[in-house]
C-alpha cells in the first residue's frame, strides 16, 4: 500500500524499506475519513513520533491504490466508500501479511470485537485511547500478525514436506531386486522453489528369470498434476514388467494410460533399461530421453542415441528401437533426467549440456577411486556441482539413479 494523500500535520511523511525492529519505526498507514479524528491520532503519536512513520488516506480506495510498504494499517469501518466490515475484508484481501487495526467508536466497541474474529489483530475504541496505548497496540498487532504469518509458513512447510513424502513413495519406490551382486541408489531434487516434487520417477524390477528391468523418466510441466501422472506411469511400468510384457508392448500400453490420464498436453520422455540375467548385456530403448553414462573401470561413456525415438504422448502409433550393448564384469550406469544438465554455467550462456555432465561425472570418479563404497556420495557431488555451476538452485527437477554391478570375486 502506498499514500498519495495528505498527511496530518504532526506526522513524519517518509519511507522506510526495512520491517520495525530495534530502534526502526513502525510504518502505519491510516485510514480515516474525519479530519478531526485523524489529528487527534498524529497528536496522541506526537510524543512517540520516533517510533513511528504514519500516513493518512481518506478512503479505502486510497488504501487500496497505495504503493507504500507499511507494517500496519490503522482502519476506520466509517468510511465514505466501505461500512463496517467490508473495509476489513477488503483490506486484508488486498495485503494479507499486513496488520490491521481497527477504530471503533465507543458504541460501536461490538464491530471491534467482530472485527478481530474476522481478522484484525487488534481494535481500538476512539476515545478510550492515548499515545502510549495506541503505539502498544501497533506493535502488539504487527508482532502477532509476524507470528500468525510464521505459523502459517510453518504450517504450509508441514503440508508440503507430507505431500512431498507422499509423492516420494510414488515416485521414487523401493526397486525389487535380490541379485547381491547388484546395486541402485538414487537421488531427487525438487527445482527451484520447488517445494512440490515434479513428474520425475525411475523403478527398478528384477523377474524370476534374473532380468533387471530400470526405468528412468519424465513428464513435461512441474506440480501436483505432473507428479501424480508420474507416479501413474511408474505403477503401470511396474505392473506390466511383473506380468512379463514384452518391453515394446509395456511402453505403448503406458503411452495409452498417459494419453488417458493427463490432464494438460502432457508428454513423457523415457529412458528403458533390461540386463540380461548374466549382466554381461543390456537392451536400452529412448523414448525421448538422454542416454545413460555407462561407467566401465575408470573410463565410461554415454551410449548411443542414433534411435532416439519419440517422447510418449506425441504421436499415435510410435515405436522405440532398441538398442543392444555390451557389458563388462564390473560396469555401473548413471540415469538421470535433464534437469542435471539445463543449467547455466559460470558466466557461460550455454547451458551445461549432458556430454559435458558425463565428463564432470567421470572426473569424480576418478578423484574418488573407491566410490563403490559411497555410491551415493558420487550422486551429492555431482548435484552440489551443477548448482555451483549454475549459481543457485536448479530450474527443473533432478532425477538421479545410479546402478552398479561387481562380479563376485
Amino acid at each position: 500500500m502506498a499514500c498519495r494523500a495528505a498527511t496530518p500535520q504532526g506526522s513524519r511523511v517518509d519511507v522506510l524499506d526495512a520491517p520495525p525492529g530495534v530502534g526502526k519505526p513502525l510504518r502505519v498507514l491510516l485510514v480515516e475519513d474525519d479530519d478531526g479524528d485523524a489529528f487527534l491520532v498524529s497528536e496522541l503519536l506526537a510524543d512517540v513520533a520516533e517510533h513511528v512513520v504514519m500516513h493518512r488516506v481518506d478512503t479505502l480506495a486510497s488504501a487500496l491504490s497505495a504503493r507504500l510498504q507499511v507494517d500496519c494499517v490503522l482502519l476506520d469501518l466509517q468510511l465514505p466508500d466501505a461500512m463496517g466490515l467490508t473495509a476489513l475484508t477488503k483490506v486484508r484481501q488486498h495485503a494479507p501479511g499486513t496488520a490491521v487495526v481497527v477504530l471503533t467508536g465507543h458504541r460501536d466497541e461490538a464491530v471491534g470485537v467482530a472485527a478481530v474474529a474476522a481478522g484484525a489483530q487488534d481494535y481500538l475504541v476512539k476515545d478510550q485511547v492515548d499515545g502510549l496505548l495506541l503505539i502498544k497496540a501497533l506493535r502488539f498487532a504487527w508482532e502477532r500478525k509476524r507470528a500468525e504469518e510464521a505459523e502459517r509458513q510453518l504450517l504450509e512447510q508441514r503440508l508440503v514436506a507430507d505431500e512431498n513424502r507422499r509423492l516420494e513413495r510414488g515416485l521414487l519406490p523401493a526397486p525389487l531386486l535380490t541379485d547381491p551382486s547388484l546395486n541402485l541408489v538414487a537421488r531427487y531434487r525438487p527445482g527451484r522453489g520447488g517445494s512440490l516434487l515434479g513428474g520425475d520417477f525411475y523403478d527398478a524390477v528384477e523377474l524370476p528369470d534374473g532380468t533387471l528391468h530400470v526405468i528412468i523418466g519424465d513428464v513435461s510441466g512441474h506440480g501436483p498434476d505432473e507428479a501424480a501422472l508420474g507416479v501413474a506411469l511408474r505403477i503401470a511400468w511396474r505392473s506390466l514388467v511383473l506380468a512379463g510384457l514384452p518391453t515394446g508392448e509395456v511402453l505403448r500400453t503406458i503411452e495409452v494410460v498417459l494419453r488417458h490420464e493427463r490432464i494438460k498436453h502432457s508428454f513423457a520422455t523415457l529412458c528403458a533399461i533390461s540386463v540380461a540375467a548374466d549382466r554381461r548385456s543390456l537392451r536400452m530403448r529412448l523414448a525421448g530421453h538422454p542416454p545413460p553414462l555407462l561407467i566401465e573401470g575408470t573410463t565410461g561413456r554415454l551410449l548411443p542415441s542414433e534411435h532416439l525415438g519419440v517422447p510418449l504422448g506425441l504421436l499415435p502409433d510410435a515405436t522405440w528401437a532398441p538398442v543392444d550393448v555390451q557389458l563388462s564384469p564390473d560396469w555401473a550406469l548413471l540415469m538421470y533426467t535433464d534437469g542435471v544438465f539445463e543449467g547455466k554455467v559460470k558466466g557461460m550462456p550455454e547451458r551445461l549440456g549432458h556430454e559435458n555432465m558425463a565428463e564432470l561425472v567421470l572426473g569424480d570418479l576418478r578423484a574418488h577411486p573407491d566410490w563403490r563404497s559411497r555410491p551415493l556420495d558420487v550422486l551429492d557431488r555431482l548435484i552440489a556441482t551443477v548448482v555451483d555451476l549454475n549459481q543457485g538452485p536448479l530450474d527443473d527437477d533432478v532425477a538421479l539413479a545410479l546402478l552398479s554391478h561387481r562380479e563376485s570375486r
